[in-house]
């Protein structure tokens, strides 16, 4: 596997573009991504009872009239959408285009925001001459407002023409989705399947409201493998769980939650029908994007100043370091005390501890890790005598790693989160003004 630059336009066949459309008081605040040939899509989707109107659209075309889908079923999707405008043909499960804006999430606003995505689509769909039901929506910003549909349709306008399959488009995207995000956040790696070189990029957006249950995340992957639908959505739903899902921030759970993988065959490659030899590279590859892209996210969470990982090893079975390090990682003391460089060893021991799964305490042990060195500071169970002026060096740096090993067994996990600071309070506080 090659790691190379850019992120959506990487693969062949995939151009992008992002504008300022006005939704947003200043900045760029819309995207979109086109492929001329079909794509077969993937999606996995927020698990929170509220789901955006864009959500709701682009569960029933990842679903294409096959069955379940994804984490989540259409049972909540408004009955035969979307194929308004196309009598008899319903969803296939494949898409040309993606429709992203920042600034309005379209959450909580009933029949007419989910009519909204129907327009969106519409418009779409008129200008490039494919159907409504193959254009992806996703929408992100404030909740509860309804989206300035106007703007949106000149803004779909006005990106036609200057969508690009260089880097620049990708990067233009990248930077339209984001909301508190401070970076772009890109990836991109290319393997070998059947003598083709096959391209995995994507871009995703994701700074608070971030606690994946499948972030606000959205998440756009595209590939020029050549793949089935069904493989392809096998491979997204094995990634997920590893990946997007072991990030927290802060613990909410958003209404606008969004992965979406396009795949175009345009690399050539032999077709990936099963769970073979291609499959497995492939699969490798999605999950190094997804991820490049979650911890880009982790790092870049509201108001932080260091990337907090957590691993558990030693582990009975997955489940339980899974369980353990998502604790951990989510807990505000713990968040607290990793931006105030403090080795409050107690905090790691206690959210460990209420978790939920079954552990012997008295013989666990914990390190601090970073760029800075190594250090251990808990021994079965309980602190070692460590340095505290060694710990708080570590613990400086703007990526830290608590290791807690309980010697059980052989399985681990990694979860990601970063710290709490006071800003993230004070961006949270007036996030609408």
């Amino acid at each position: 596997m090659k790691i190379i630059e850019g992120g959506v336009t990487a693969a062949k066949g995939f151009c992008a573009a992002g504008i300022a459309a006005g939704i947003k008081k200043s900045g760029k605040d819309m995207a979109m991504i086109y492929s001329e040939k079909a794509c077969r899509v993937a999606g996995t989707f927020t698990t929170n009872l509220y789901k955006a109107a864009p959500v709701k659209w682009d569960q029933a075309i990842v679903k294409g009239g096959s069955g379940k889908q994804g984490n989540e079923s259409c049972a909540d999707c408004p009955a035969g959408e979307p194929s308004v405008g196309n009598p008899g043909k319903k969803a296939d499960g494949t898409a040309h285009a993606v429709v992203v804006n920042s600034g309005v999430a379209n959450a909580c606003t009933g029949e007419e925001g989910y009519g909204y995505c129907r327009a969106t689509a519409a418009k779409a769909a008129e200008l490039f001459g494919i159907r409504e039901n193959q254009v992806l929506i996703a929408s992100t910003g404030v909740i509860g407002q309804q989206i300035p549909i106007d703007k949106i349709c000149a803004g779909i306008e006005a990106m036609k023409p200057q969508l690009s399959p260089d880097e620049e488009g990708g990067s233009l995207a990248a930077e339209a989705i984001m909301t508190t995000d401070t970076v772009k956040k890109e990836a991109a790696v290319q393997i070998t399947l059947g003598g083709k070189t096959v391209t995995v990029g994507g871009m995703c957006k994701g700074s608070g409201m971030i606690h994946p249950n499948m972030c606000t995340m959205l998440s756009f992957i595209t590939t020029d493998a050549d793949i089935s639908r069904e493989m392809l959505q096998k491979a997204l739903s094995a990634s997920v769980p590893d990946t997007y899902n072991m990030i927290s921030v802060d613990g909410d759970t958003s209404t606008n939650d969004t992965c979406l993988v396009l795949a175009n065959g345009l690399a050539g490659n032999p077709e990936i029908t099963e769970e073979n030899e291609d499959y497995q590279r492939f699969f490798e590859a999605l999950n190094e994007v997804n991820t490049r892209l979650a911890k880009k996210m982790a790092a870049d969470g509201e108001g932080a100043t260091a990337l907090f990982e957590v691993k558990i090893i030693g582990a009975r079975d997955k489940e339980q370091a899974v369980t353990i390090s998502k604790s951990v990682v989510s807990s505000s003391l713990v968040k607290a005390m990793i931006y105030g460089h403090d080795a409050n060893c107690g905090r790691i021991l206690c959210a460990m501890g209420y978790s939920g799964a079954d552990f012997d305490p008295d013989q666990v042990d914990v390190y601090f890790e970073s760029a800075a060195g190594k250090i251990k500071i808990i021994e079965n169970g309980v602190p070692n005598g460590y340095s505290e002026e060694e710990a708080t060096r570590i613990l400086s740096e703007s990526a830290v790693t608590a290791i807690a090993d309980l010697k059980m067994g052989d399985a681990a996990a990694t979860a990601w989160g970063c710290d709490l600071t006071y800003d993230y309070v004070k961006i949270n506080a007036d996030y609408r003004s």
